[in-house]
């Protein structure tokens, strides 16, 4: 009889043991946002809220995070960094579920927890939250960026922030060629903790080329890109020089424009002029002429009425008909 209890109480007492579960594999928190840190307990025994305890701490340095037991949060040692933002899923306590909610993510939050869960007796797992944080899209910039022509050096600059963690940035040119072994690249971390990415590349002008910045962030799996583009041999603007030579031809264009003008206008009216004195002149030695011939004609008197009246000019035809016969 007592060789059929031993195995019934070795069956029981393996039902009875307590385990604590935790993911396996990092959980990954948005900065800023709320996660969840989950844990799961299970025993073969019945119990009460006021037998079971909860501890949340940091592996390495032992700082209370969050504590449950008496069946209250008890968070007299809770560390600074976690107060009013811990809290525990008191009514699945019982379902054996001791997940921490921790509010307002950090860079500091980033490390290992342990859970403790304790029933009769003590059972912990530990895992591990990784912090994340999304980069913008880079801003690419080439200096000079006009005025280009083969040969000449152009500095390209991309800038990316507020990533977290540290970034890979890659540069490319158009064919494909990695270019990233040529350039200088900073990652500097703001008063959160987050990243700005600044990366200096310098090249030499060809045909027209563009280049791309990638920026990855290998935690949350995103990549974000820009281009810029150097083109040679079309300006984008006059050169000071070439402005002033062009402006300076196109006023002296102009004034020769103005000066011609003047000469021809000139030169029309000296041939008016010139035409009215020879008319002029035509027009005299005929009247001379024709005084004569009346004079030859017609008695004195009539000459002289001839001299003081318009009324004359159709006898002055009618004698020259007569003259001509």
């Amino acid at each position: 009889m007592l060789l059929f209890l031993i195995p019934a109480l070795l069956v029981v007492r393996v039902f009875a043991v307590l385990d604590v579960t935790v993911p396996e594999v990092p959980v990954v928190a948005l900065f800023g946002n709320d996660t969840t840190l989950n844990c799961s307990f299970s025993t073969g025994e019945t119990f009460n809220r006021s037998d079971i305890s909860v501890f949340w701490q940091l592996t390495d340095t032992k700082r209370v995070v969050h504590s449950f037991y008496d069946g209250r949060d008890q968070l007299t040692d809770q560390g600074s960094n976690y107060i009013n933002r811990t809290s525990l899923f008191l009514k699945e306590l019982d379902s054996g579920n001791a997940s921490l909610l921790l509010r307002g993510v950090q860079i500091a939050d980033e490390g290992s927890f342990m859970c403790f869960v304790r029933i009769k007796e003590y059972k912990n797992a530990v895992l591990l939250l990784q912090v994340a944080a999304s980069y913008t899209k880079p801003q690419v910039h080439a200096e000079p960026d006009s005025n280009l022509k083969p040969g000449d050096e152009v500095v390209l600059s991309c800038l990316s922030y507020g990533g977290y963690p540290q970034a890979t940035l890659l540069w490319h040119d158009n064919n494909g060629r990695n270019l990233t072994g040529n350039a200088t690249t900073s990652q500097v971390a703001n008063k959160d903790g987050l990243f700005h990415v600044h990366s200096v590349l310098k090249v030499i002008v060809e045909a027209d080329n563009s280049y791309s910045c990638l920026v990855k962030n290998e935690v949350l799996g995103e990549e974000t890109h820009s281009s810029v583009t150097t083109t040679a041999g079309l300006n984008k603007g006059f050169p000071p020089v070439a402005l002033w030579v062009t402006v300076g031809l196109a006023v002296c264009l102009f004034g020769l424009l103005i000066a011609l003008a003047y000469i021809g206008k000139k030169k029309i009216n000296e041939s008016c002029k010139e035409g009215e004195a020879g008319l002029n002149a035509a027009l005299l030695e005929e009247t001379s002429e024709i005084e004569l011939v009346v004079s030859a004609l017609v008695p004195e008197e009539i000459s002289l009425n001839y001299k003081t009246t318009t009324q004359f000019v159709p006898l002055q035809k009618s004698l020259l008909v007569e003259a001509q016969k």
